[in-house]
Formats: structure tokens, sequence, C-alpha cells
């Protein structure tokens, strides 16, 4: 399957392509809804349907090449050793990945690749409606409730979440104690705020992590973890303009994603995001 299959032409497929395509169709440490083994396919089927142009100029037109999805039977270790070594290679390649997922355990690996394929740090911008800061959440290490608390606390990346509207007294802690920079969904739903700047020294690439459920439940059911009080499609994406400016997008992803069996209008909404993402990434 490809990302926007029906739109591309050949030259647009190539591996020379600008963004390149991950799916991750991992389903190890769902702790509620099930589903997210199915969320690539089910968003690539979808892209199918999508128009080349986004607000006034076509993403696609820097080529978008779609890999095979990463082998998510073997054990959770092998599958992000393997979205590792990809992401690794398509960041040296002066490519931009976008890891499409399956459970939010993912990004882990794929930061880390683009840290290695860069050689250097990346900032990472979370849209969530949970921090993801728990240490071993019911004893996976490698929890998708885990892995910002890897990546900020043991991999000393910086972290700013924008949306979270659940998390624990530990997390809250954790947030203050690691100097992660937030706005939460309450504040930015109801003080409309679409707009935000990262702090100064905030580095210059940047990693964008996007969970589905960082949007409002009513326009987006189709996850694991519905919470009430999201974000609206528009704002978020404002959002992730906003913290982009000035900066350098180095890494997408798009995860969590659990169809809906008969509702295809939320694998076509996670299409669409992952496809403003890239135009996003190239200043749209």
């Amino acid at each position: 399957m490809i990302f926007l299959d029906s739109e591309l032409s050949a030259t647009e497929r190539r591996a020379t392509a600008a963004f390149h395509v991950i799916p991750m169709p991992l389903e190890k440490t769902v702790s509620y809804g099930a589903g997210t083994a199915r969320g690539p396919a089910a968003l690539i089927a979808a892209s199918d349907q999508l128009e080349r142009l986004w607000r006034g100029f076509e993403p696609c037109a820097a080529g978008i090449h779609t890999t095979a999805p990463i082998d998510c039977t073997q054990p959770i270790a092998g599958a992000l050793a393997d979205l590792e070594t990809r992401t690794a290679a398509v960041a040296r390649a002066g490519k931009l990945p976008v890891t499409l997922g399956g459970e939010h355990s993912l990004t882990w690996a794929a930061v880390r690749g683009v840290v290695a394929g860069l050689g250097r740090p990346v900032g990472i911008v979370q849209i969530d409606a949970h921090a993801d800061l728990r240490r071993a959440y019911e004893g996976h290490r490698h929890s998708h409730a885990s892995v910002m608390q890897l990546l900020v606390e043991e991999e000393r990346l910086t972290l700013a979440q924008f949306g979270v509207r659940a998390l624990s007294s530990e997390e809250a802690a954790l947030r203050e104690t690691l100097g992660v920079d937030f706005v939460d969904a309450e504040e930015l739903v109801t003080e409309g705020i679409h707009d935000i700047t990262l702090p100064a020294d905030f580095p210059e690439d940047v990693y964008v992590s996007f969970d589905v459920d960082g949007l409002d439940a009513a326009i987006m059911p189709a996850t694991g973890t519905p919470v009430p009080g999201g974000l609206g499609y528009y704002q978020a994406l404002a959002l992730v303009r906003s913290a982009l400016r000035g900066r350098r997008c180095v890494g997408i992803d798009v995860v969590e994603l659990a169809p809906i069996d008969g509702a295809p209008v939320w694998d076509f909404t996670a299409a669409q995001l992952t496809y403003a993402l890239m135009g996003i990434a190239q200043g749209g």
C-alpha cells in the first residue's frame, strides 16, 4: 500500500522523495481499547482519497516514498530496533521520516533513529491527551504511556507538550523536575489559543509526535484512549505550525489510530492530518 497512491507520479514515489512514510502496525502494550495494529493500513488506504492541493500548494510535489511496514510480529525490542535503523537511514539521507502507528511506544525508536541519523539532539513537540511520562507503566518499560519519560529522562531530550488533559501526579511532578514545557488542553481550548512560542533555548531541529487522541473525542473517537475536552483539528495544526516557527521539522509520527469498522471517516481524518503535517513541515 502506498500513501496518496492515486495522486502520485512515478517520480514522486521514488526513494529520492522528501518524505519517507514508514508504517509501524505496533500493538504490544495497549492498556484500554485495541486496534492500533490496523491503524497504518487504514490510514494509508484512506489517503488514496486525499487531494494533492493543501493551503494553496502541493506538499506531495516534493515526493512521498512509502516503505515496507516494520515487522511487528516479532518481539517489541526487535520491532523498535528495526524502526530506529530505518529512521536513522532516512534522516542521514537528508529526508524526513513520517512514521505511522501503531501505538505511541514507537516514538522512542523513531526519535532515537533521527538523532543518530542527524548526529545531534532534537526537540520533541508532542500533541497528546496524555503526558506519557509514567515509568514502566503496567510493567512495560516501552509502554505507550512511558515513551516520553524514556526520551526526556533517559535520552535527555527536550520536550514540549500540548493538549494534555489526563495525567498522574507522578507525571505532573516529573514535568517540573525535567523542565518539560507544556500548555494543557483546558487552557488551550477554553482560551481559544492557536499560537504558542517555544522557549528560546528549544532545539532548532524539531520532531513532531502527534497522538490522534490529542484531538477531541468528538472528532477522533477511533483511538484506544479517547478523552473529552481535546483540541480542534485546525487548532492542533495551528499549534504545530507556530511551534515550528523559525525551526526545522526533522521527523513526524502519527500514532494511536484504532480504526472503527464501518466508520472510515476517522481513518480519512488521520490521513488528512498526516498530509497536513507534511505541508507544515515544508512551511505551509
